[in-house]
């Protein structure tokens, strides 16, 4: 285990947090701030976990920063569109405590802490159901100048290489927009060299990108306001069992150097380990598509295998397996890696643009392809017969290629011949000849880019009315008309990649009360043990109603735990006799 500090490992806190995400993080924040000692243990070499890989969008509805531009809603709407969203006639404790805290979590670390957000005020909800608005529930991290860290920067978490450009964080909205049109405009052309030339600058002098953006911006602040509250960050300090005194959790038995080590919780202990996206033993018990636990490919750190719910369900504690969805689905591309294994490349953004299709084998669409990732891959599972494999392929022309990419292919000036050697990317001159490529029913595929091409043309989809609601219409090109999403395949040469099932992560968490306790057998809260982050059930039940749902909640139960713990008496530490440590 490497800390940056060389300080000895204390042998107690007031709170244990185990792992370091947003949700993680914010709880350990809120709890310093209040006074509390607290230690951070997170078993991989980096600090961040899925979060810092993310787009560091959260989801608070009636948020301060809304409320200041004038968007101010009536309390009743967002239950409106919960209640629709859910299905459900009436919203549970844990979803009503998240609506009233949710606003007060940004509220306390914009005004009390390094964590300064910007407002999503034209980020629409993903459905047009009743109550969706069209902006200002969505808030995401100021971009943060990383040399603020120290050198702490070197144990953050660097963005996921597969959708960065040489390590650089690129910021959705405004920032991406310029690299999507440097060819066009000489104001985009000069800032997008601008920002090349500042991050390369930054390679040479410090390893790394400094201007951090996304999520990887998200995790700096909350890194930030741990070290100015002498929060202990530790690294590769894998937790191998809770420690109890009765029916208690009063501390947790860490791996150090290849020996166990004991830190007692006075307070109580925080599960945020990022749930178990990589938990093949689990994803096999509740994923449909994938028997063996293999056939899902994840695009969240590797590292992320459901410890924090093992060590959960050893102290008691249960896990939600009745979710509507289990994870929060997304399709992925097979990247082949150097050692022979693959990374997951997710599709979150390509498939809503002008000049792409998906369709599966028999060459026909299944699925408006500018609908959320979630959505993509329910509709991807509903199309697939019982006893196939779910795959699809995502199609492209030429001019798309070149403007948006596909997957792991860059878009112009990188060329797109290592890609087609690599057995990534196909590419053919002809439908047809890409339809033989990729084992998809030929003629089929012919008439739906024709069908589609046609409706392109006018800006419709009768098929799947793909632009028609606000979010496709955001996910879309403003530039492109008559419809921003649509746009027809017509310059060869064509491409394809393979869609597979993957996730950004998992929904399927340990069953808490509405302050993030562990429930035991029975309903009843295990005292000192509490879980946030993916590590608890989803506060959707495993709906997807907006981006953002994950680290909304998370942070939101994170501030909570933080405030709870702090008003909590601490416990006294008990005889070493009367300690039983429980394993993972």
């Amino acid at each position: 285990m490497h800390s940056v500090d060389s300080q000895p490992l204390p042998e107690s806190c007031d709170v244990l947090v185990v792992g370091s995400g947003a949700a993680g993080l914010a709880a350990a924040v809120t709890a310093a701030e209040h006074g509390l000692e607290v230690v951070v243990a997170e078993k991989e070499p980096f600090l961040g976990g899925t979060s810092a890989w993310s787009g560091g969008w959260l989801w608070i509805l009636r948020n301060p920063l809304a409320i200041a531009e004038g968007i101010v809603e009536d309390a009743e709407q967002p239950r409106t569109y919960l209640r629709s969203e859910l299905h459900t006639d009436s919203l549970d404790a844990r979803m009503e405590v998240f609506l009233e805290q949710g606003p007060r979590m940004v509220e306390f670390f914009q005004q009390r802490t390094a964590v300064q957000f910007f407002s999503g005020s034209r980020m629409p909800d993903f459905h047009d159901s009743p109550g969706s608005v069209r902006g200002g529930r969505s808030l995401c991290a100021q971009p943060f100048d990383g040399r603020q860290l120290g050198p702490w920067i070197d144990r953050l978490r660097p963005p996921l290489d597969l959708i960065s450009l040489a390590g650089m964080g690129i910021a959705g909205g405004a920032d991406l927009a310029h690299f999507f049109n440097a060819r066009r405009s000489p104001r985009s052309a000069c800032y997008v060299a601008g920002r090349l030339l500042r991050h390369f600058r930054d390679l040479l002098r410090h390893g790394r990108g400094m201007h951090l953006v996304n999520g990887n911006a998200l995790v700096a602040r909350l890194l930030k306001s741990a070290l100015d509250r002498r929060v202990r960050l530790l690294t590769e300090a894998p937790v191998r069992g809770l420690l109890r005194d009765g029916e208690a959790v009063v501390g947790a038995r860490l791996e150090q150097g290849g020996a166990l080590v004991e830190i007692r919780a006075r307070r109580g202990v925080v599960l945020a380990c990022g749930g178990f996206p990589h938990d093949q033993k689990r994803i096999a018990q509740l994923f449909a598509h994938a028997p063996s636990g293999t056939e899902h490919l994840s695009a969240a750190p590797k590292g992320n295998t459901g410890d924090g719910l093992r060590l959960g369900e050893s102290a008691g504690g249960r896990v939600a397996t009745d979710l509507a969805s289990p994870a929060a689905w997304a399709p992925v591309s097979r990247v082949p890696r150097a050692d022979g294994g693959f990374s997951g490349f997710p599709h979150l953004l390509e498939r809503a643009k002008p000049g792409f299709i998906a369709v599966r084998r028999d060459g026909r669409r299944f699925v408006n392809e500018a609908d959320s990732y979630h959505d993509f891959m329910n509709a991807l599972f509903a199309a697939t017969p019982e006893g196939e494999v779910a795959q699809a392929w995502l199609i492209c022309d030429h001019k798309a290629q070149r403007r948006y990419g596909l997957g792991w292919s860059r878009p112009f000036p990188f060329p797109t011949g290592p890609w087609v050697r690599k057995g990534y990317l196909h590419q053919a001159d002809s439908l047809s000849e890409l339809a033989r490529q990729c084992g998809i029913d030929a003629r089929p595929l012919e008439a739906t880019v024709a069908a589609f091409n046609a409706g392109a043309e006018q800006g419709v989809d009768p098929k799947f009315k793909r632009g028609a609601s606000a979010y496709n219409k955001a996910q879309g090109e403003v530039l492109h008309g008559p419809n921003p999403s649509l746009g027809a395949l017509v310059q060869a040469p064509f491409y394809a990649v393979k869609l597979v099932p993957g996730s950004l992560g998992t929904f399927a968490g340990l069953r808490t009360d509405a302050g993030a306790r562990v429930l035991g057998e029975g309903g009843a809260p295990i005292p000192g043990l509490y879980a946030v982050g993916n590590d608890m059930a989803s506060v959707m039940n495993g709906h997807y109603p907006s981006g953002g749902i994950t680290l909304g909640p998370g942070m939101t139960f994170g501030y909570i735990v933080g405030q709870t713990l702090a008003a909590e008496p601490a416990r006294q530490a008990p005889a070493q006799a009367a300690v039983r440590p429980v394993g993972a």
